[in-house]
C-alpha cells in the first residue's frame, strides 16, 4: 500500500514538474517575449558599445597628449620667432584702397562672374 502511494505521489510530482517547465519555456518563446529579449540584448550591445567608443576616446587623447609631447607642440611660442599665418582664400588680384571691403574672389572665378550653381536663388 505505501509503494502505490509514493509511487503515485512521486509521479504526480514529476507530473508537475514537467507542466511547469514545459509552461515556462512556452511562455519564453512567445513573440512578445522573444522581442523584449531581443530588446535587452541590444541595449546591452549599446551600451558595450559606447562603452568601447569612450575607452578609444579616451586612448586618443592620451596618445595625442603624448604626441603633442613628444613633438613639442606644447612648448611655449617663442616671442622672437615670426608667426606664420596662411590664408583660406587668396587674391584674385590686389584690391584698390577704395574696394577694400569687397570680399575677395577665388582665383578660378576671376575671369568669369557668371555662376551655374544650380542651387541658388533666382
Amino acid at each position: 500500500m505505501f509503494r502505490r502511494t509514493f509511487w503515485f505521489t512521486a509521479g504526480a510530482a514529476a507530473g508537475v514538474w514537467a507542466t511547469t517547465k514545459v509552461n515556462r519555456k512556452l511562455k519564453q518563446l512567445t513573440p512578445e517575449s522573444l522581442a523584449a529579449r531581443a530588446a535587452d540584448k541590444a541595449i546591452e550591445g549599446g551600451h558595450k558599445l559606447k562603452d568601447f567608443a569612450l575607452d578609444v576616446r579616451d586612448g586618443m587623447v592620451r596618445r595625442e597628449a603624448e604626441l603633442g609631447e613628444a613633438l613639442g607642440l606644447q612648448a611655449p611660442v617663442d616671442p622672437e620667432l615670426p608667426v606664420h599665418r596662411r590664408f583660406a582664400v587668396e587674391a584674385a588680384e590686389p584690391a584698390p584702397a577704395a574696394e577694400a571691403t569687397a570680399h575677395r574672389k577665388l582665383p578660378y572665378n576671376s575671369y568669369n562672374d557668371n555662376s551655374y550653381n544650380r542651387n541658388e536663388d533666382h
